[in-house]
């Protein structure tokens, strides 16, 4: 997914700022499964002997849910949607709060027991946030850690109280850049307030919370611990060294040199290797596994630790003894681990989650089973002696309770008719999607991506107006003015009844119509037709002189009052997609089309989007018309019909193109349908037509009609429009499809930059 952008140029610079982006993407026809990878997992135990305990997971899809468990399986009871990114880690905190970091460089807290509405959107990092940490005796208190070498310390209390009702406004206002614009704020506008929790929270009247920050990383900080009483916190990352911090004022205690590599996961005291803090130093070393260790948990006593990672496989270590042991061993990298009584849940790369056995409260029972080895001193060095033979066979092969995902897509190739998607997932499947209604029209099975892609290959050219990627799992669509405009299809070619054939349908436009339909209901519901501040109903120029005036636009007049979604555009409204954008303020957000409540205004949306669906008024368009000159096959008796290059819209088709009409006197000209079929027919008087429909003498002889779409959709056809010729186009010498368009005939079959050159034919009677 793009980077998102920063909140534009406040600072009177001259160059044109990027408009706002606007993406949607689809949901899977099972909306209660992650579709791609886990990258956290935390536990809530209830508070009451026959209560129900719940699992968290975040995932590479940008969205958490909420499982509740039992003994045999776990149920999906809500999914928190409001990350635009990547969800990379999660904790509990407060009463009921859960607290999760995004690659959109956002913390977000959601009440954790509510239907997954998000309570606080919290901008401070520069770059995307990795990970979380918590006290758990002092539950306010939150550290985050990323990309940008920055570590803060939240008070979540704090951060969650309003301080005024001007300075949450302002808050949002100033909050929204997110590219390091509000990383730092003048210290002379910082107060300490009191805090349950003794933490240093900073508050200001034009600002709002501002969290403690910890500063002394130079790079980039993928893990972070904190003690049960919010005391210490440790940081680590690419520096390859372990930092303790005071959280409560942000100051550094200790630095702990040792590791040889990147630092993935820490406990406290201990990262695979084992630390006194007092005396500053290494005091065990474990090598257990053969590749990178990215993820920890310990028992609650600390007397042994599980360890998963790059190499697919969950160990046990005693670290008194040393003595280690292989749980079991997976199909992909485990990311993140979770205690849960006497069981541990493993989040991988995949969008499944699975729940093993570990024998938490009596980890012994697990080495009696036999096949435990002595972990060695050096990292990866596997110098081990093992207690029960050289060969390590995992203590489970299958897990007690699979929480099943969906394959993510992996794989995308956009059709040439640039309304079609084929998708190739990680399970194999090859399925064709429709990005205009967000839906799959054929699913293939598991078939060549490559053959298929062939076999569906068309010969049309239509302008890109739109991007994809799949990094949340699924296709996500992304909408760029003004280059989103400029592709349009005759609704004829898209099947639309009702409308004329040959009217000119805007598919960025028809696409934003059915992605807001459900907007715009509510909308109206509230508020009605937009009024201005004397009361009046604003018409369609007058919603951009406000905030749209530092763009051109123009209407599409052939939709005025065209509020209609037509079934080409309609998205489904069992698993609807999300729209995902930065609004007109810079903040990130993301939310179904289906909840979207009416409220959303121009701080929410992007204007040219609201101003294409409010009012039909699209950005000044490119130049949609091809050049081209029109002659007679050479050795053609016909003479030459034109005295210039012509020109017409790319989208039209062969038959509609191929003819220019000149008047009696040769002074104008203008398209008609069929144009050579008009000029050829009409050279003479219509009163030389025979009233059964064929020439007079001298006209060119009895000719088949074979030219497609002749105008006879038109109602009162005319006496020309019964005549039957038999015309043929050609362009380098290839005798073009009636169906082709112009832009077509250019991308395949000229293949050239100068002007297109066609040629026409009389092909007389078969």
């Amino acid at each position: 997914m793009h980077r998102v952008g920063s909140a534009g140029n406040t600072n009177n610079s001259v160059r044109p700022r990027k408009e706002k982006r606007l993406t949607y993407v689809f949901s899977d026809a099972d909306d209660a499964k992650h579709c791609a990878g886990i990258n956290c997992l935390k536990v809530l135990k209830s508070t009451v002997s026959d209560g129900c305990d719940y699992l968290f997971t975040g995932s590479r899809d940008g969205t958490l849910k909420r499982w509740a468990l039992s003994e045999d399986s776990a149920t999906c009871s809500a999914t928190f949607e409001s990350h635009v990114d990547w969800v990379n880690d999660a904790v509990l905190a407060g009463d009921r709060t859960l607290v999760s970091c995004s690659s959109d460089t956002t913390l977000k807290t959601w009440n954790c027991l509510s239907d997954g509405t998000c309570t606080k959107t919290l901008r401070q990092h520069s770059d995307y946030v990795i990970c979380l940490a918590s006290a758990e005796k002092n539950s306010n208190v939150v550290a985050s850690g990323g990309l940008g070498g920055e570590v803060f310390i939240w008070d979540v209390e704090a951060a969650l109280t309003p301080v005024s009702k001007s300075g949450d406004a302002m808050e949002d206002d100033c909050s929204n850049g997110v590219n390091g614009s509000t990383n730092s704020l003048p210290v002379t506008s910082l107060r300490t307030i009191s805090s349950s929790n003794s933490i240093s929270a900073h508050m200001s009247q034009s600002h709002g919370y501002v969290p403690v920050g910890a500063k002394g990383h130079k790079e980039s900080v993928y893990a972070l611990a904190m003690n049960d009483s919010g005391t210490r916190l440790v940081s680590g990352g690419t520096e390859k060294v372990v930092r303790v911090w005071d959280p409560r004022t942000g100051s550094k205690a200790m630095k702990l040199r040792g590791h040889t590599d990147n630092i993935r996961a820490l406990l406290l005291d201990s990262t695979g290797r084992l630390w006194d803090l007092g005396m500053q130093r290494c005091v065990h070393s474990y090598a257990v596994h053969t590749d990178s260790v990215w993820a920890l948990a310990s028992t609650p006593t600390f007397s042994h630790v599980y360890s998963g990672g790059r190499d697919l496989s969950l160990y046990l270590t005693d670290l008194a003894t040393r003595e280690s042991i292989l749980l079991c061993t997976k199909e992909h990298p485990i990311l993140q681990l979770a205690l849960h009584d006497d069981s541990i849940w493993a989040a991988t790369t995949d969008s499944s989650v699975h729940r093993w056995p570990a024998e938490a409260h009596n980890p012994q029972k697990v080495f009696q089973r036999g096949g435990s080895f002595l972990a060695g001193n050096l990292s990866f060095s596997r110098a081990r002696v093992s207690l029960e033979g050289p060969t390590l066979v995992p203590v489970y092969k299958e897990p007690t309770l699979i929480i099943p995902g969906t394959p993510a897509i992996v794989q995308h190739e956009i059709l040439n008719n640039r309304r079609h998607v084929l998708t190739k997932d990680t399970a194999g499947s090859v399925k064709l999607w429709e990005i205009t209604r967000g839906i799959v029209i054929e699913d293939f099975g598991k078939v060549s991506f490559e053959e298929k892609k062939e076999q569906l290959f068309e010969m049309v050219s239509i302008p890109a107006w739109f991007t994809v990627d799949t990094r949340l799992g699924n296709l996500s669509v992304h909408l760029d003015t003004p280059q989103c405009f400029s592709a349009e299809m005759y609704s004829a070619d898209l099947n639309i009844v009702g409308k004329p054939e040959d009217d000119k349908v805007n598919l960025a436009r028809e696409t934003l119509k059915g992605l807001l339909a459900h907007w715009l209901a509510k909308r109206r519901q509230k508020h009605g037709p937009p009024t201005s501040a004397n009361g009046d109903v604003l018409s369609g120029k007058d919603i951009s002189h406000r905030s749209l005036g530092h763009s051109r636009v123009e209407v599409d007049g052939g939709a005025e009052n065209d509020s209609k979604v037509y079934p080409p555009f309609e998205f489904s409204t069992v698993s609807p997609p999300s729209v995902v954008t930065e609004g007109s303020q810079g903040g990130p957000w993301r939310k179904k089309i289906t909840d979207l409540d009416g409220s959303e205004d121009e701080k929410d949306f992007p204007w040219w989007c609201l101003d294409c669906v409010l009012n039909n008024r699209l950005p000044p368009k490119e130049n949609t018309k091809c050049s081209f000159y029109l002659l007679p096959c050479e050795g053609s008796p016909f003479q030459i019909l034109t005295q210039g290059k012509l020109s017409a819209p790319r989208i039209l088709r062969i038959h509609k193109t191929a003819l220019f009409l000149v008047d009696v006197k040769g002074l104008t000209a203008h398209w008609v349908v069929n144009y050579v079929v008009e000029k050829l027919v009409l050279d003479k008087p219509l009163d030389n037509v025979n009233t059964d429909g064929t020439l007079a003498p001298g006209i060119g002889g009895p000719l088949q009609h074979s030219v497609v779409g002749d105008g006879s959709f038109r109602s009162g056809l005319k006496p020309w429009q019964k005549l039957k010729p038999s015309i043929e186009i050609l362009c380098n010498n290839k005798v073009l499809s009636p169906e082709m368009s112009l832009a077509t005939v250019r991308a395949y079959i000229w293949k050239k930059p100068e002007d297109l050159i066609l040629n026409y034919r009389v092909v007389q009677g078969r």
